[in-house]
């Protein structure tokens, strides 16, 4: 499933091996067609943005956006739990779902972190990562709305991503995020 892990690098911190790989990217996405044509073209925004910009003033956005602004944290769960003891539950469940798929983490990352989580679906079957992408459907949407607020191109990311999971966010989660 390598459109998840195209997902994975897109969401993670711009480097310049991820600059130059923009081309195979896109070949792997439209090749795989996991996504559709539409989801597809919510990342070209992105995609183009990170092939024409500066890489150090890309890395400088995506820390104000990801690193320094709670509100669009990559770990799912700070959505959900904020700090609470449930964080720390799920953290260690999901580190265990993980394993028990012999996916280990190999970064300093929690369990949570979105490019960690996207990479352990690009090893599952595709059923079950879009299934369990649409899990996160709430989260997504929200990351997705609060990127448009800023005018940033990683919304259409994450809408693709919501496009993907095919999920409906229940009311309930929405309100707990």
């Amino acid at each position: 499933m390598k459109s998840f892990k195209v997902l994975s690098v897109l969401t993670a911190y711009p480097s310049l091996a991820m600059v130059e790989a923009i081309p195979a990217m896109r070949q792997v996405l439209e090749a795989e067609g996991l996504l559709a044509a539409p989801a597809r073209r919510l990342i070209e925004p992105l995609l183009a943005d990170l092939a024409g910009g500066d890489i150090m003033d890309l890395q400088e956005r995506y820390v104000f956006l990801f690193d320094r602004t709670r509100s669009l944290s990559l770990h799912l769960f700070e959505h959900v739990h904020g700090e609470s003891r449930d964080r720390g539950q799920a953290m260690v469940d999901l580190k265990q779902l993980y394993e028990g798929a012999g996916f280990a983490l190999n970064t300093s990352e929690l369990p949570d972190y979105i490019p960690a989580f996207l990479e352990y679906l690009s090893l599952r079957p595709a059923d079950e990562a879009v299934s369990f992408l649409g899990e996160t459907v709430h989260i997504l949407i929200t990351l997705a709305e609060r990127l448009e607020k800023r005018s940033s191109p990683y919304a259409g990311l994450f809408r693709a991503m919501v496009a993907l999971s095919k999920a409906k966010p229940k009311p309930e989660d929405m309100a707990a995020i």
